[in-house]
């Protein structure tokens, strides 16, 4: 059975979601956030100490979008996927790139230099410079949800799922303010989905079973 390592509301969320939406069969083991520092002996299973962490069989994988693509490839065919044959592969494939690459890595600095650091150590000017970089990269998001429910294809997919959870940090670091009106209603959109409901729950139950807490929400 598939393993996925997963702290509450860390970019694992991506995988998780995509497991539920999938309906695949999972294990969930939740840990402390971030497990590098709170749960030393996670070292021995991830050297990187980071999060997420799947294992299936002989596969291992760290890169949350890499693992949604992953899934959907080796348990499909799902319309969660975009193939090469259809015109919309590249747009498909730039989602999935660009929702860590670019719009995940500055919100990381921003929940670094305003929550996790030591006060003495705290930079409200790195924060708020990179809270700039990603809300002016979000810009791409806005203009895609113009006038469409999803990002490409003509339907919700992977695509949804990896960027959508940066929406999810966005929201928890408090950057959701401000953003634009087709971002604000397609995240709207996103959280009614089914599948979305059920990666919060069973993050919810894991974490109470395990009896790891929740990180503390902006």
């Amino acid at each position: 059975m598939i393993m996925l390592y997963h702290c509450d509301a860390a970019r694992s969320f991506r995988p998780l979601w995509m497991l539920e939406e999938m309906g695949l069969p999972y294990e969930l083991k939740m840990l402390p956030f971030p497990p590098r520092v709170f749960a030393k002996d996670y070292l021995g299973i991830n050297p990187l100490g980071t999060i997420p962490f799947m294992i299936d069989g002989e596969t291992r994988m760290t890169e949350s979008s890499g693992i949604c693509h992953y899934l959907g490839v080796t348990y499909g065919p799902t319309l969660l996927m975009v193939g090469p044959e259809d015109p919309a592969y590249g747009a498909f494939l730039n989602w999935m790139y660009f929702s860590d690459a670019t719009l995940t890595f500055p919100q990381t600095l921003v929940l670094r230099y305003t929550q996790l650091e030591p006060e003495e150590r705290r930079n409200p000017q790195v924060a708020g410079d990179y809270a700039k970089w990603f809300l002016g990269r979000l810009r791409a998001v806005e203009a895609a949800t113009a006038n469409a429910e999803t990002l490409c294809a003509g339907r919700f997919t992977a695509a949804d799922i990896v960027i959508g959870y940066a929406l999810r940090l966005a929201n928890n670091i408090g950057l959701a303010e401000d953003f634009g009106p087709n971002v604000a209603a397609y995240w709207a959109r996103l959280q009614q989905r089914d599948g979305f409901k059920r990666a919060v729950a069973a993050e919810q139950k894991a974490g109470v079973e395990q009896n790891v807490a929740q990180r503390v929400k902006a």
